[in-house]
């Protein structure tokens, strides 16, 4: 097996991983259950004597209960037992972790402890950074990946600046995928779903083969699709209903062992998307602003109004589509050399995106909102660990470059007629069609390559048997040069995409932008480890955790794009004070985890909407808040998880940035100045459960599951104000699995948000219209998924 150490999914998907596996892994530590001679006549591995699950949370392999950080760890068999095929799903069982959905389907990101970055643009990295195989992935537009062969996922809160590469002040998420091996194994599972109110079907598919190919050679294929109908009735065109799923990935690797102190593992991956998305529910908010007005017409949108109730139907004249390609291709060298081990990871990357949405929500064309991303990344880490006496060390060297040529924009032409109506473009203007203006849209392409390099150490010292202190720092250089146009632009009447070939280039709307910024950071971390006994855990720990400074690429043409405090934001610094504890109790049978933390945040990066424009600006911040995590089995074939995480979470010091447009439009306030405000997508409490239970039945057994979470009222935009507010919801899901005697079979029924609640996990305030005084005279709200139940049959070899 080399250096790559292997889960066996799909070769041992067993039902002892099923179950006990899954109790205990889903909390901060996770254990898979080994099999005693009573229980594997029942083939269910006893919760009692556990065996931890190896995590590499510091660059080297530990038991997740050793570590001194708060870590959420899924197994493979656990993610199919929970039922979860998108990369995002996984928060659903991790306490205080969120995922975030700004363009619904199409755009992911991740919420932890209340640091989140919720900008639907991808010239913003997010502050949790998401790793495959310890490769960075730093589009959010290609962060909704199919989860499918994974060996596990590793969930670290808090910065983790110092060993890994790349702007996790808030923390990180690392997917760890099933590698070769010179055994033949692999796994087939396929699922059908329905969205039963909808009457939407879904099929989703995924397998993977491993196999021997000389003494020193393996490889492994791995495959998946998702296909079917959207969930979202388009009421004009029934045949274009929105949210569909068009989903495709593959990943080839090779693994070369020549000996025991070398591997080289290569991998290639590809993954494709194209479906109908930007599916926004119309709420009528017409004046005041801010506040919904339900029944009220649009004098915009011709006097239309929606009130037929069903959050999933509308009325689109223009169906969205999320076009999505990405690639990529790997190398990663392990070299024991006799003092120390060489890992080497070379990795390059590319996303290419053509996403566009009928953002005004009605049967108008008024406003059609869309992205592009052309990015290429290229990174490598070098990396040298060893031990010497009570000393554990590791140094390295890491680089990233990205070159990206993006655009936002919009088909505006109902919108730049109102403008017209009401001096925006001047008085001559007033009453202006589009023809008369000679413009119907507005795209502003953008071009960031950035250069990264750091080197890193970090040191744990054993100074006794009980106490362990651990030091490690990062120093970081960056560079990033910034271009960015303003355009006005005709498309014609068949534009569907703003890189519709036949766009007319009209002018600038301001003048071009050229910058740059060049940053000088470092991250640290101090902690000391206190082992009370074999079971007990307690650890304190202080971490600088930084993220890269970046630029702002405004939507709309107005004064404020152009001042050099609003195009470019710097670095943000944060102080993360945490204490912790691990405990194992009750012989074994149960576990519980908790940790207690303080942020201070200086230069905080706070996502903000001003009018149509998203902006990044550089604030204040202050965190605190605790986790607690038990999991327990206290009888023969039951589990039980409860997880509760609280945030107390304060923005202060926010600019007053202004749109100023000097026209009856007036003043558009971003924040006001001085306010302390919440940031976005932070619940004040997050809670999460678990029950399952396991019993024979004939020459079966059957697993009867439950789980839950619950988010408290939270906000979507930093103004607070109700139009982007979502109250809090509580979603619950159960399923019931049937292992045959020969275990290589499981036949798995399932129902997803069984109570079929409503819930926000995206609103956008575009309310007041034009006439008088504000935008769309409405709120665009995206509901998480209705009811879905289904079936699944899984054969693993």
């Amino acid at each position: 097996m080399g250096k790559f150490q292997r889960d066996n999914l799909g070769s041992n998907s067993k039902r002892y991983g099923l179950l006990a596996g899954l109790t205990a892994a889903l909390m901060s530590s996770t254990a898979i259950a080994q099999d005693t001679e009573e229980d594997e006549e029942r083939g269910r591995g006893a919760f009692s004597i556990m065996e931890q699950v190896t995590v590499t949370a510091q660059k080297r392999e530990q038991s997740a209960q050793d570590v001194g950080i708060a870590i959420t760890t899924l197994t493979g068999n656990q993610l199919d037992a929970l039922g979860f095929t998108n990369a995002q799903e996984v928060t659903a069982m991790a306490a205080g972790v969120s995922t975030l959905q700004p363009n619904g389907e199409a755009n992911y990101s991740i919420g932890i402890r209340g640091v989140a970055n919720n900008d639907f643009t991808t010239n913003v990295e997010s502050p949790i950074a998401l790793y495959v195989d310890e490769t960075y992935i730093s589009q959010t537009s290609g962060a909704g990946f199919l989860l499918f062969d994974v060996e596990r996922v590793e969930i670290l809160r808090g910065p983790q600046g110092t060993l890994f590469g790349r702007n996790a002040t808030g923390g990180l998420v690392h997917y760890i995928t099933v590698k070769p091996s010179q055994e033949i194994n692999g796994y087939g599972r396929i699922t059908y779903g329905r969205f039963q109110d909808q009457g939407a079907d879904r099929v989703k598919f995924q397998g993977a083969f491993g196999f021997p190919i000389t003494d020193t050679l393996s490889g492994r294929i791995s495959v998946a699709t998702h296909q079917g109908e959207g969930y979202i009735t388009n009421r004009l065109s029934p045949e274009s209903d929105l949210n569909n799923a068009n989903d495709y990935a593959a990943r080839l690797q090779l693994l070369f062992e020549p000996n025991e102190d070398v591997s080289f593992l290569a991998n290639v991956r590809y993954a494709r998307q194209d479906i109908r998305t930007g599916f926004f529910e119309y709420e009528s908010a017409i004046f005041p602003t801010s506040t919904a007005t339900p029944g009220v017409p649009n004098p915009d949108l011709g006097g239309y109004v929606d009130l037929d109730g069903d959050v999933f139907a509308g009325d689109y004249d223009s169906p969205g589509r999320n076009e999505l390609e990405a690639v990529g291709a790997s190398g990663t060298l392990n070299w024991d050399v006799g003092f120390g081990e060489i890992v080497n990871i070379v990795d390059y990357q590319s996303v290419k995106r053509d996403y566009i949405e009928d953002s005004d929500a009605s049967p108008f064309n008024y406003f059609n909102f869309f992205l592009t991303t052309d990015a290429q990344q290229f990174s490598e880490e070098f990396r040298l660990s060893g031990e010497t006496g009570r000393l554990k060390w590791v140094a390295g060297l890491y680089y990233l470059n990205l070159d990206i040529e993006d655009s936002n924009g919009g088909i505006t032409v109902g919108l730049f007629e109102g403008l017209a109506d009401v001096g925006f473009f001047g008085p001559d203007a007033i009453g202006f069609t589009v023809d008369d203006l000679g413009f119907n849209g507005i795209r502003n392409p953008y071009t960031i390559e950035r250069d990264s390099f750091s080197l890193f150490t970090q040191l744990e010292f054993e100074v006794s048997e009980k106490i362990s202190i651990i030091g490690g720092f990062r120093y970081i250089t960056e560079s990033a040069d910034f271009t960015y146009a303003n355009q006005l632009v005709f498309f014609s009447d068949t534009a569907v995409s703003g890189l519709a070939p036949d766009t007319i280039f009209v002018a600038d709307a301001l003048p071009p932008v050229v910058t740059d910024r060049s940053d000088d950071e470092f991250a640290a971390r101090v902690e000391i480890d206190y082992r009370a006994n074999e079971n007990l855990l307690i650890y304190a720990s202080w971490n600088r955790g930084v993220k890269a400074g970046g630029f702002n690429a405004p939507l709309l043409p107005s004064e404020f794009a152009l001042e050099t405090e609003f195009i470019t934001y710097d670095p943000e610094k944060l102080d993360a004070f945490e204490a912790g504890f691990k405990w194992d109790f009750a012989e074994g049978r149960a576990r519980v985890n908790g940790a207690a933390y303080y942020y201070d945040y200086r230069d905080y990066q706070a996502f903000s909407i001003i009018g149509l424009d998203t902006a990044t600006l550089n604030a204040d911040a202050e965190v605190m808040g605790f986790e607690l995590e038990f999991s327990a089995s206290p009888t023969e074939g039951l589990d039980i998880i409860f997880g509760i995480a609280y945030v107390d979470a304060d923005v202060t010091n926010i600019p007053g940035v202004t749109i100023d447009v000097e026209t009856s439009i007036g003043t558009v306030p971003a924040i006001l100045p001085g306010a302390t405000v919440k940031p976005v997508q932070t619940p004040d409490w997050n809670l999460n459960g678990l029950i399952r239970y396991e019993f024979g039945v004939g020459n079966g057994t059957v697993a009867l599951q439950g789980d839950w979470q619950y988010r408290s009222e939270h906000f979507f935009q930093l103004t607070n104000v109700p139009a982007g507010t979502e109250d809090g919801y509580f979603i619950a899901n159960a399923s019931i699995t049937w292992f045959p005697e020969n275990d290589q079979w499981s036949v798995r029924a399932f129902i997803q948000n069984l109570t079929d609640e409503e819930y926000l996990v995206q609103t956008f305030d575009l309310s007041g219209n034009i006439t008088n005084g504000g935008l769309f005279g409405l709120i665009e709200q995206y509901y998480g998924r209705p009811l879905f139940w289904g079936f699944e049959v899984g054969y693993s070899f």
